[in-house]
């Protein structure tokens, strides 16, 4: 099982036991809780955003911080004399994916209601035949009294 999450402005495709780094988490505890964009299961089913994923939970343990590579900055005009020199590196946080976790009671409620609303669209279908054999019944009686009236003349 997979998920798509957002961290650190960034997405990120994590499994359970993954490390990834993102940009660093202020006030950091032992575990940071996301909420999953895309979740997809062992079975190969897709859950995207909305009642599918409500509730769902990627849980990360902290690894602790570290430092990216660096990055050389220059600036440079020519023959004026003008050289800056700088560098940066970016502090990161590590995780690691400790679980994805998806809402397993809402799709047993979805068969439930699906098997409910069946039984009553067959309740209707049934009351439905009911009625029309009765309406051709009572024509049928309707057209039997004119007949024999036909017939005594």
């Amino acid at each position: 099982m997979y998920a798509i999450i957002r961290a650190g402005g960034k997405q990120a495709k994590v499994r359970s036991g993954d490390v990834i780094e993102v940009e660093r988490v202020k006030n950091a505890a032992d575990t940071v809780e996301f909420e999953p964009m895309l979740v997809v299961d062992d079975d190969g089913n897709t859950h995207t955003a909305g009642e599918a994923l409500t509730g769902a939970t990627v849980v990360a343990k902290v690894l602790g911080e570290i430092k990216g590579d660096k990055i050389d900055i220059f600036k440079y005009k020519n023959k004026s004399g003008y050289r800056r020199r700088m560098g940066h590196r970016q502090t990161f946080t590590q995780l690691e994916i400790t679980d994805i976790n998806l809402p397993s009671a809402k799709p047993a409620k979805k068969t439930a209601a699906k098997k409910s609303t069946a039984k009553t669209s067959t309740a209707k279908k049934s009351t439905a035949k009911k009625s029309t054999a009765k309406k051709s019944a009572t024509k049928e009686s309707q057209e039997a009294p004119a007949e024999a009236a036909s017939e005594e003349e």
